[in-house]
């Protein structure tokens, strides 16, 4: 006759073969992208800063190679093309206490030139008949 023994101790195996199965289970991790707008105060290889209007202080992103580039119409951009004083927008995911970025869109600068100031001289001649 086959009897089998069932004794705490194989309870315990069989919950704890369960649980290290669990642990090559894979894991959902959620991220969120922000985005920014303002425009390049600086730009190195290591760091993108932008300054804001809705932020007093200029804000520092990390990026790295997978960063894209792109222009208003989603066309890939020249990082040679990125520089101080373009408009951008940035959107960001962050991981810890960094900020990288993960698109950038470059827009068009947009130049404010001064009103073109004319003079004008106008020079009226009043001639008058003697009788």
């Amino acid at each position: 006759m086959n009897t089998s023994i069932r004794t705490p101790l194989a309870g315990f195996a069989a919950a704890l073969a369960l649980t290290v199965s669990s642990f090559g289970q894979a894991s959902v991790t959620t991220t969120s992208t922000t985005t920014t707008a303002g425009t390049i105060s600086e730009f190195s290889p290591e760091t993108i800063v932008v300054r804001s209007e809705t932020s007093p202080e200029p804000i520092r992103y990390s990026y790295s190679k997978t960063t894209t580039y792109v222009d208003e119409a989603g066309n890939p951009v020249s990082l040679e093309l990125v520089k101080s004083g373009l408009p951008v927008t940035v959107h960001y995911i962050k991981e810890g206490d960094r900020m990288v970025a993960s698109r950038v869109i470059v827009r068009k600068a947009t130049t404010t030139t001064a009103p073109a100031v004319v003079e004008k001289k106008t020079t009226t001649t009043t001639t008058t008949e003697k009788k």
